[in-house]
């Protein structure tokens, strides 16, 4: 049985929730070491400077992903009337791959954090 694109997307859209959803845990792991970096006397250690580059690096390219997601449902703008259908841009389906596709660097960092903070411990 093929997958449609909407349960696709339903797929992806839990995953990257249940992967976001570990962020407070990513946090409460993190802080201890964040705490040990600070009381050593020296400004940026490994982890904090870690963890802002993380973050900047999750922000950027979710934010070129929503972007082009953006641009992609902008080229499809006209086959779709052409063909009959509602454009994307107005139906709300390219509102929501943009955001899709803004999270899923974030979701990604989140997740890979949490395993590689679980094995500090």
């Amino acid at each position: 049985m093929r997958k449609t694109g909407k349960s696709r997307r339903m797929q992806e859209a839990t995953s990257i929730g249940g992967n976001l959803m570990l962020a407070p845990l990513v946090a409460m792991m993190r802080l201890p070491l964040m705490a040990m970096d600070a009381g050593s006397g020296q400004p940026w250690n490994t982890e904090t400077v870690r963890a802002v580059n993380e973050k900047t690096v999750a922000m950027a390219e979710g934010a070129f992903a929503a972007h082009m997601s953006i641009l992609q449902s902008v080229s499809r703008f006209w086959p779709e009337v052409f063909s009959g259908r509602t454009p994307s841009l107005f139906n709300g389906v390219a509102a929501e791959l943009s955001i899709g596709a803004a999270l899923k660097p974030a979701s990604r960092a989140v997740k890979a954090n949490f395993h590689r903070l679980s094995n500090k411990a």
